[in-house]
């Protein structure tokens, strides 16, 4: 809900700034003019959403007061025409009003690199990290989202032990970027014979893509890159060509490998992509750090060690921890349909927020 009561210091300061602007004092003092015009720009627009808001607000009720009066059908329903159109408005102006004041609740549609990896539970833990991998595959194409892998490393027993895909489309940031840190399943492996429940884990982390404008500076100085046969698991063979990419960036540390492609070419582009999201990834978890103790966090810690999900397979339940959500609807989860899910992550995100403006 927007904090209209908030808003009117922003009225207020804009009031302020246009007598300033028209200080003969602070014309004069070009650096301090300069200062602020850029702040009156940059609420203006708000300030401007606000005027239209109320205008919308104002005409509304008058019309309102025309219907308690008697008036003829025909005008009478030119009248409710009105205030419905009005009424529309008013809801788009509000998400508008919304979104100017808070900036950094407004989420671009950037691609994000999910990176699965199997963790503690050796065979069983690589069949769940291939049943993730299924599992946000299918939820991307129900959204009409595309994804594809970027690079992948099997496991002897048909699962993987990594797993790196791509996914864009509008609102995929939004809905994935809770899915980082570690996931729990518990089922009877089908190695088992005895029917006994085992507890596995994968980690998974998600990168949000640059954006073209973001300037990720990689200088080719900095870069190692070697070209190899790829192989697969057992070492089957998959190319006889040099085709895969292990490509190590010096400064961070970061080694990407990219092999699934047969072409050196198009694993060279898919490494460069995923180290792009690494480094970005890297940057951005320590600037966190460095602010993470004057701010709040928001749902969880953070920290991509930290147990999020448990799928208990026995019991038809899958279990968010960070939130309280619990579904017994684990097999049509475990198919894709990640909606109620990822519904409830962003409620509580914007509940946590409005509580933030509040204070």
């Amino acid at each position: 809900m927007i904090n209209f009561e908030k808003l009117k210091k922003t009225r207020d300061r804009y009031r302020e700034l246009e007598g300033l602007l028209g200080d003969p004092k602070v014309i004069e003092d070009q650096p301090q003019y300069q200062k602020f015009a850029k702040e009156f720009s940059g609420i203006s627009p708000l300030v401007d959403a606000l005027k239209e808001y109320d205008a919308a607000v104002a005409q509304a009720e008058e019309l309102k007061k025309l219907l308690e009066e008697k008036q003829d059908k025909e005008f009478e329903a030119l009248i409710r025409s009105e205030i419905t159109q009005l009424e529309a408005n008013r809801l788009d102006l509000e998400k508008k009003i919304d979104e100017l004041a808070n900036p950094k609740r407004v989420e671009k549609d950037n691609g994000v690199i999910i990176e699965i990896r199997a963790g503690t539970g050796g065979q069983e833990a690589s069949l769940f990290a291939a049943d993730l991998y299924r599992m946000y595959s299918r939820f991307a194409e129900r959204q009409g989202w595309t994804n594809e892998i970027m690079s992948s490393h099997e496991s002897e027993a048909g699962g993987f032990k990594e797993v790196v895909l791509s996914v864009s489309g509008k609102g995929a940031a939004r809905h994935l970027k809770w899915e980082s840190g570690v996931h729990r399943v518990q089922r009877v492996p089908t190695t088992e014979a005895s029917g006994r429940i085992h507890t596995s884990a994968a980690t998974v982390a998600v990168l949000e893509e640059p954006e073209e404008e973001v300037v990720i500076k990689i200088d080719p100085k900095d870069l190692k890159i070697d070209v190899y046969r790829s192989s697969g698991p057992g070492g089957q063979s998959v190319n006889t060509t040099d085709s895969a990419v292990r490509m190590t960036h010096f400064p961070t540390g970061i080694v990407v490998v990219c092999q699934d492609e047969r072409s050196q070419l198009k694993n060279r582009a898919k490494a460069m992509r995923v180290l792009r999201a690494r480094i970005k990834d890297k940057m951005d978890q320590e600037n966190f750090e460095k602010t993470s103790k004057h701010r709040k966090s928001q749902i969880g810690t953070g920290d991509r060690s930290e147990k999020i999900r448990t799928y208990n397979f026995s019991d038809h339940r899958v279990t968010d921890h960070r939130i309280g959500f619990t579904s017994h609807q684990l097999s049509s989860v475990m198919d894709g349909d990640l909606g109620d899910l990822t519904a409830a992550l962003i409620k509580a995100e914007d509940q946590n927020l409005a509580e933030q403006d509040q204070s």
